[in-house]
């Protein structure tokens, strides 16, 4: 027996023993299980397997599965993934979870009608979308594979053999995620599904750090996993090095620049589903060397359908379009200053999303705190953080990716998108007076954290605050070029400090701008952007900016693996964080130099 069974796509090689090989080669006939070299098969036919929505038992259809098997239509509640919830194997097709298809298999010799009643269970090809064929050959006792690019998302049908040598599934010929192969001798036409253009409305997975497509690890009645990772190497240089900067209060402060290279940040995924596909989960190893802090947690969260799904684990507190899903597909590889300045952080928490109705979406979540991950429980109060958004998406229904800043995709319709945020999170420094506080997330215009001891006067200590964001995002691709703005507005109140402060309130707003073009398609982008933040002039604070460009190569045909080149200008960071390019109040330029891959 051997088995064609699919796992991720991945055609799983066989070697049947010789003496079935023998007795399949004597007695196979034009009509019989294998294709003959030199002689048209059979009609293909169509074989219906379905499977109930959420049975995650495997429903079997006995079929010939001896040149491969097609997807020809997806008829189900769920929609059908090669090695998630249907495959074959020598006996025939098995759907799951919900996958219900109409299959196209090898076919059988044209007979005589009869008088029975009974309906036959394969019935002669007659379905609106065809597939295309694909032709690849290779030379008689040649043992290297030869590959033949194809979509093979759906599966692969043997149409004919043609070759010095018959075509034999696993032997000589086969396929896996880039096309199909052939070997030895077998050269053959196969049917493969139409390349459809991309869905104007595909429905995307919202929320904090999603992982990448990845690789299939195992798959059973009971559940799957999937390994994911995102890895980037980077170089910078924040110059010029040993300078100072004064405060709102006029004192002078260390300007800590940094010249290295890291293994910058690290994320490993295990996802998938189980007992039900609905029911799914993440676990996330995140490290991040700059700053010796590494993080394991687990996300679980239901499906329900795509108006609703609810999650609970950790996650990005909306509040900026850039903590909705869109990481790693940005410009650069980290936020512009003034997105890295007002957004909210990262809480344990619960949180829903999904489409209200075709490209207009939400996302609300409650959670600890907006710094919870650099907290305890032990540290927390009962207070709970709230924040929304909602984005609307006019013209496609859709923005790329992960709503992706740049258009590596080429739009040839113009895409916009239209988004408002808010956050609103009590927050405390966590530590007693006379320490150094660890809620780091709330920095003042002057760079300074609100919780250290003298923030807003000398000798006076803040230990409680209330932070309210609201931000409105617009953005628009067409033909890859990409444009991008996001406007904040901040306000800190609310106070509790163990003397009397100058201020009861501190307003900042800003916002930026991104623009890119892709002067090479999906190859070589360039781009550009500011970041304007105004502090309150009423409390003391001034301003900051930056003007920054950059540029990415992508080293293969994805959005995945690039090389990012970018250099800013920066007056008076507001940020001070080893996370991103930014230290505080840094007036000089940072040039950067990351490559980074994503699976």
């Amino acid at each position: 027996m051997y088995s064609t069974k699919h796992s991720g796509r991945r055609l799983q090689s066989f070697r049947p023993p010789v003496l079935l090989l023998f007795l399949a080669l004597v007695l196979s006939t034009p009509g019989g299980l294998v294709a003959q070299a030199d002689d048209a098969p059979a009609q293909p036919v169509i074989v219906t397997c379905a499977s109930a929505a959420g049975d995650p038992d495997t429903q079997r259809c006995d079929a010939d599965t001896s040149t491969g098997v097609l997807l020809q239509r997806s008829v189900g509640s769920a929609e059908c993934v090669l090695g998630r919830n249907w495959g074959y194997d020598n006996q025939g097709v098995w759907v799951s979870g919900g996958c219900s298809g109409e299959f196209l298999v090898a076919g059988v010799p044209v007979q005589e009608p009869s008088d029975s009643t009974e309906a036959p269970a394969a019935q002669s090809v007659d379905a609106p979308a065809q597939p295309v064929i694909v032709t690849c050959t290779s030379a008689a006792g040649d043992p290297d594979a030869q590959r033949c690019e194809a979509d093979t998302s759906t599966g692969v049908l043997l149409q004919s053999s043609f070759g010095a040598a018959e075509c034999v599934l696993g032997r000589n010929w086969g396929y896996d995620d880039q096309g199909v192969w052939v070997s030895e001798g077998c050269s053959g036409e196969f049917l493969v599904p139409l390349q459809e253009p991309e869905s104007e409305h595909p429905e995307e997975r919202w929320g904090f750090l999603d992982p990448g497509k990845g690789f299939l690890l195992g798959k059973g009645p009971a559940g799957e996993i999937s390994l994911s990772a995102y890895g980037l190497v980077r170089y910078i240089n924040q110059m010029p090095a040993g300078q100072t900067f004064n405060d709102h209060l006029g004192r002078e402060r260390p300007v800590k620049t940094r010249q290295d290279i890291f293994s910058q940040r690290v994320l490993v995924w295990l996802s998938g589903w189980v007992g039900v596909p609905k029911l799914e989960y993440m676990i996330t190893f995140w490290a991040l060397n700059a700053t010796n802090d590494s993080r394991l947690f687990a996300n679980i969260g239901y499906n329900f359908n795509k108006h609703f799904k609810l999650y609970s684990g950790v996650n990005g507190n909306p509040g900026s379009r850039s903590v909705l899903g869109s990481h790693p597909y940005w410009l650069g590889h980290d936020r512009v200053m003034a997105d890295e300045f007002f957004r909210a952080a990262f809480t344990f928490g619960i949180w829903a999303n999904g489409e209200i109705v075709p490209g207009l979406l939400y996302d609300v979540s409650v959670g600890n705190s907006s710094t919870g991950l650099g907290s305890t429980a032990l540290d927390l109060d009962r207070k709970f953080t709230y924040g929304g958004s909602v984005w609307w998406m006019p013209t496609t229904k859709e923005f790329g990716p992960r709503g992706a800043f740049g258009d590596w995709e080429m739009h040839e319709k113009l895409a916009t998108r239209f988004g408002f945020s808010v956050s609103r999170s009590p927050e405390q420094r966590y530590q007693d007076i006379g320490t150094a506080p660890t809620n780091s997330a709330l920095k003042l215009v002057d760079s300074v954290n609100l919780f250290e001891t003298g923030a807003l006067v000398p000798g006076v200590t803040v230990t409680f605050a209330d932070y309210a964001l609201q931000a409105f995002d617009a953005g628009l691709k067409y033909r890859g070029f990409f444009l991008q703005t996001e406007f904040y507005w901040r306000s800190l109140d609310g106070f509790e400090a163990d003397g009397p402060l100058p201020v009861s309130e501190i307003g900042d707003w800003g916002f930026y701008v991104q623009a890119a073009f892709f002067p090479i398609p999906k190859k070589l982008e360039l781009y550009g952007a500011t970041s304007q933040i105004y502090g309150d002039e009423d409390a003391g604070f001034g301003t900051a900016n930056e003007y920054l460009g950059g540029l990415n190569f992508y080293i293969t045909n994805s959005r995945n693996h690039r090389l990012n080149l970018q250099v800013i200008d920066v007056n008076r960071s507001s940020v001070n964080s080893a996370f991103g390019y930014y230290t505080g109040g840094q007036v000089g330029t940072t040039v950067s130099l990351a490559a980074s891959v994503f699976f």
